[in-house]
């Protein structure tokens, strides 16, 4: 079972699970508005061989939310910090959705600190036109997956809503310990996530503003395709293609989240990329 930890940092408190049984480090990445928890079937499934540690990202889960600071820049430097902390000079980093941009960027700005990137059906990796920016506050209502932040009168109506959102089909206990793990009881008694509002606006902010793959990149990559996943087209994968330059491509069943709805499939794909660039 993995540990709970925290990491002091002058500007907020960064919570992190940790597996610490391998060597090799490993990073988790969660995706917008999840927390390290989700990761928790792929960090059993791996301990043995990798150290790893899944951050819940600033404004996410138990870690600090700042009101403002939700830059890329700020992102990365809590996950520098972080790696200074454990020691790390270089992790494996597998990143989901949001964090799959992220990723790209980190590895453009410091690649040596990446052995090899996996990109867990990531999103808007350009950058987005200004003029959709005003899309946003539609898009947030739109989006299933944001309407678990609530407010709801109850937690058992807090459940009853996730239970019909993609990535809690099947209501499994991963599932389920995931989605209690991340809402909390508000002053005013009504339920809520964990993840606040400023992140989530500062967050898309960020997305739309900064593009992503901008010049090429030797780390190793693995491109995790699910079959219902949000790339399914062939102009979505070809700025991976363009700026990647050891890519490989592979599908998985199961939705925008894999490691929820299909884990086995998705724990063995990570695992065998994971063995060939140890």
């Amino acid at each position: 079972m993995p540990v709970r930890q925290t990491l002091s940092k002058p500007d907020i408190q960064l919570s992190y699970l940790e597996w610490n049984q391998g060597k090799e480090p490993l990073l988790l990445l969660h995706g917008l508005g999840d927390h390290a928890l989700v990761w928790s079937s792929l960090g059993d499934y791996l301990a043995a061989d990798y150290h790893i540690v899944a951050p819940d990202m600033r404004g996410h889960g138990e870690s600090s939310k700042p009101i403002k600071d939700y830059s890329f820049e700020s992102a990365i430097a809590d996950l520098e910090a972080l790696m200074d902390h454990l020691g790390w000079s270089f992790a494996h980093i597998v990143s989901h959705s949001w964090t799959g941009k992220l990723a790209a960027i980190w590895a453009r700005e410091n690649p040596e600190r990446l052995r090899s990137i996996i990109l867990v059906d990531p999103i808007f990796i350009w950058k987005m036109p200004s003029f959709l920016r005003v899309t946003f506050p539609m898009l947030y209502r739109l989006l299933p997956f944001l309407k678990s932040m609530g407010p709801f009168a109850s937690q058992e109506e807090a459940e009853q809503q996730a239970q019909q959102l993609k990535q809690y089909q099947g209501w499994s206990l991963l599932q389920k310990q995931v989605f209690q793990a991340g809402i909390e009881q508000k002053p005013d008694g009504s339920w809520g996530s964990k993840f606040t509002f400023a992140a989530r606006d500062r967050i898309f902010d960020e997305v739309m503003q900064v593009p992503g793959l901008t010049i090429p990149l030797n780390t190793p990559a693995l491109f995790v395709q699910p079959e219902q996943g949000l790339n399914r087209q062939n102009w979505q994968l070809q700025p991976y293609k363009a700026y990647l330059k050891n890519l490989r491509l592979c599908q998985v069943p199961g939705n925008h989240w894999p490691f929820l709805t299909q884990p086995e499939a998705f724990n063995q794909t990570v695992a065998t990329f994971l063995a060939e660039h140890r």
